[in-house]
């Protein structure tokens, strides 16, 4: 998409000057606009034409059988979608009695703009109809971060030439027709008018529908309300049906003269209030948006990311794209989280309705660490949602029959969702991404009271069905058979070291922090003998690795099974997964997504420098990246063992996923998690970024050949630090709060507000780069710039 002549690199925005129809689909998702509690994809204001509708409240889904050929025990029996919420975007456009569409007529000017420091979706065009008569329409949408269940749009139709007769109509609309995908008739079934009417309501210029779901009993009230600034002339109606609350504004315009119309919507939904409770619920929030203003509403919006990009931005000298894309990715990941409040952060967020709206584990494990160190609140409020979940998962262990909890793999409402059991049942590991998660927030945070309350139990839980699952062998080795790690071309092994590594982890830190809270642990049943033994499986915990090849393995026997077939394999066969059985791709060495290079990052401790690199040469030359997870990680070890120019290589293919649709998906949605990789890539990579100790932050910088300089800003312990990393030196400023010492290449260093510190850069060794499979090399980056 940025390739495209109509979208412009800028350091603070994204601007499209032209509409292009057949990157509509993508371009609604660019520019999407959410607060992690509303969605609202980037349909234009007419709703017409489309790619894919999109309104979405984080966790209002409905459910669908999942039936099976052959069940099984312990098989999901129900799936859980995202749905097409009312729509309070919509606002129709007639000039003379000609629909504003721009399918019809002449468009002599289209421009939208994605305002990151704003946190609005502008747009302007200029329009002429088949009958010959000109307007300009200038629109300005928002979903507010401060008032957590408003959106809000400003709407402004002035003719260009002649006197015209202007009808505007301004709808909440429920269950529209979108797009089915004939893949899975179970799931299109679900969408098929989703929600029941209840409550229609068109009073003065008030709008209100409310509806409920079928099979997840979820109910909605949605309530819109205006103000109008036209001719006197100008004539206003309403009126409602059980889909549909209208209102219909009519003016007759001289030249000059415009018609605006401002539009606050509420939303709110609940499985437990009432009608009458949900009604007024979206109705006093209604009446907050109209009190604050259009001009309020904007003000606060700014402040909100004034504030967020004083302690999150990141600077990057030498590449304009990826300036944007860094940027535009801290933006987004923001927006789903930041008042999500006890609900998941979905794959594609609010974007779109990719994935089901399903969230997976790359919540905790790709998403939460930028929120950790950049919107705390919103990473706890995550963990919350997941500690709010522990009753499911108690349930799905017990029916597995292991202790403890097992998370899902993929749920909107905690439930398991996915029929497929090599996932579904056996990628045990998100429970301890989700434990790692927790240590993370309470490291980057030193939130006891967290972690007394919410963390405690969530460690200790998932403390549990590790050392339920695992088992001791007749040496005193403790393995972890038969699960599915990271990498989804391998499933069903044995010691998977991602999987253990993490559970190792995880175990340790539950026994620490039953140690630290003996009260709450006690409650939890947690007695001296199981820490011991969560203790005793943790230091015992099987780490495959070959003598012969000096490398660890991503499972047992890993490194024996048949190489794929790269050479046989044609450039249109990946992603492999659509060419080829995973029977075939589970039993040969090629890997769909960074695994034991993604366990090297997050548990980093476990190998030696010397190790990290050559496992990196190892399982880089079988990672063919089917997985949008993958080049973010890849990028941060390429970093740390010197090979700077693929790190940046794979940073590029990170920070443009969306961007320039290198998955060819970001028409249902956008990928949160590689947008987040973007982040860590820059930060973790090239500012080689670490939590040790416990508690303490420490830094390696370096960067490649064609970077300049970057910095970053970031929360830790309540302090606010900014990191600017040059060819040569580092510099280390605390912008506010107590002093804190941090290390700089494992050496001390003392901070205060009083002045920088200036570390010099040691000289990075660099290393011969290893290939990658045939026709899977990321773009070469320089080649690559504008």
């Amino acid at each position: 998409m940025i390739t495209d002549p109509a979208f412009e690199v800028s350091p603070w925005s994204l601007r499209e000057s032209e509409l292009n129809l057949d990157l509509l689909p993508q371009s609604e998702s660019v520019f999407a606009l959410s607060n992690g509690h509303i969605g609202w994809r980037g349909n234009l204001d007419e709703g017409e034409p489309n790619g894919l509708p999109g309104t979405y409240l984080n966790g209002l889904h409905e459910l669908h059988p999942l039936p099976y050929a052959e069940a099984g025990y312990g098989y999901p029996e129900s799936g859980q979608t995202v749905i097409n919420v009312t729509n309070g975007k919509l606002i129709r456009l007639l000039v003379d009695d000609e629909p504003f569409d721009l399918r019809y007529g002449t468009v002599r000017r289209h421009e939208r703009e994605l305002d990151l420091r704003a946190g609005v979706l502008r747009r302007v065009c200029e329009w002429v109809s088949p009958a010959g008569r000109a307007v300009r329409v200038v629109s300005t949408r928002m979903v507010s971060f401060q008032q957590r269940a408003v959106a809000a749009i400003a709407y402004e139709v002035e003719p260009l030439d002649d006197e015209v007769r202007v009808v505007l109509q301004s709808e909440l609309a429920a269950n529209e027709e979108v797009p089915y995908s004939p893949g899975d008739p179970r799931v299109s079934a679900a969408l098929q008018s989703p929600l029941r009417p209840e409550e229609h309501s068109a009073a003065g210029t008030r709008l209100r529908l409310v509806h409920s779901t079928t099979r997840s009993r979820l109910r909605l009230a949605v309530a819109a309300d205006h103000r109008i600034e036209g001719p006197d002339t100008t004539q206003v109606s309403a009126d409602s049906g059980d889909d549909v609350s209208r209102l219909t504004v009519t003016s007759v315009l001289p030249a000059g003269r415009r018609l605006r119309l401002e539009k606050y919507v509420a939303y709110g939904w609940s499985a437990t209030r009432s009608l009458p409770a949900l009604r007024d619920q979206a109705d006093a929030a209604l009446v907050g948006a109209r009190d604050t203003g259009w001009q309020g509403l904007l003000d606060q919006q700014r402040a909100y990311l004034d504030d967020f990009w004083e302690r999150a931005d990141v600077e990057v000298d030498g590449d304009t794209e990826i300036q944007q894309a860094v940027r535009f990715a801290l933006f987004h990941v923001l927006q789903v989280g930041a008042r999500a409040e006890e609900r998941a952060i979905p794959a594609k967020g609010l974007t779109g309705s990719g994935y089901d709206g399903h969230t997976f584990w790359d919540a905790e494990t790709f998403v939460l660490p930028l929120l950790s160190f950049t919107a705390p609140r919103a990473a706890a409020e995550v963990l919350r949602w997941r500690y709010n979940m522990l009753p499911a998962a108690q349930d799905r262990a017990r029916q597995l029959g292991l202790a403890g909890a097992a998370f899902p793999w993929r749920t909107i409402n905690g439930d398991e969702a996915s029929g497929y059991w090599p996932a579904g049942t056996a990628a045990f590991h998100i429970n301890a991404d989700i434990a790692h998660a927790v240590v993370r927030y309470v490291a980057t945070t030193g939130d006891e009271v967290f972690e007394r309350d919410t963390g405690l139990e969530l460690l200790v839980e998932t403390a549990r069905l590790w050392r339920s699952l695992g088992h001791h062998d007749h040496a005193g080795a403790f393995h972890i058979d038969g699960v599915t790690g990271p990498d989804e071309y391998s499933a069903i092994s044995d010691d998977n070291a991602f999987t253990n590594l993490m559970a190792q982890a995880n175990l340790t830190a539950a026994a620490d922090a039953a140690e630290k809270h003996p009260r709450h642990a006690a409650a939890l049943g947690v007695s001296d003998e199981e820490t011991a033994a969560w203790r005793d499986a943790a230091a015992a915990m099987t780490l495959p690795y070959n003598a012969d090849l000096g490398v660890h393995e991503q499972s047992a026997g890993y490194t024996k099974h048949q190489a794929w077939d790269f050479a046989g394999t044609p450039e249109d066969h990946f992603p492999l997964m659509l060419h080829y059985p995973y029977f075939d791709l589970y039993r040969k060495q090629v890997v769909k997504q960074a695994d034991l290079v993604l366990a090297m990052y997050l548990c980093g401790h476990a190998f030696t420098h010397e190790q990290k690199a050559r496992n990196f040469a190892y399982y880089e030359p079988l990672t063919v990246r089917d997985s949008s997870l993958s080049a973010y990680c890849q990028s941060v070890i390429a970093s740390e063992v010197g090979h700077l120019q693929l790190a940046y290589d794979y940073l590029g293919e990170s920070a443009m996923i969306d961007l320039e649709d290198l998955e060819n998906n970001a028409r249902d949605g956008l990928h949160i998690a590689a947008l987040a990789g973007t982040w860590t890539a820059l930060v973790a990579g090239f500012g080689g970024m670490r939590i040790v100790d416990g508690g303490s932050i420490s830094f390696a910088p370096r960067l490649p050949e064609a970077l300049s300089r970057i910095a970053f800003r970031l929360l830790f312990r309540g302090r606010r630090l900014r990191v600017e990393v040059g060819s040569k030196t580092a510099t280390y400023t605390l912008a506010a709060g107590e002093p804190l010492e941090i290390r700089h290449y494992d050496q001390p260093v003392k901070l205060s507000t009083e002045r920088p510190v200036v570390r010099d850069l040691p000289e990075v060794n660099h290393r011969p780069a290893p290939a990658q499979p045939p026709g899977r090399t990321p773009l070469h980056r320089p080649h690559h710039l504008k």
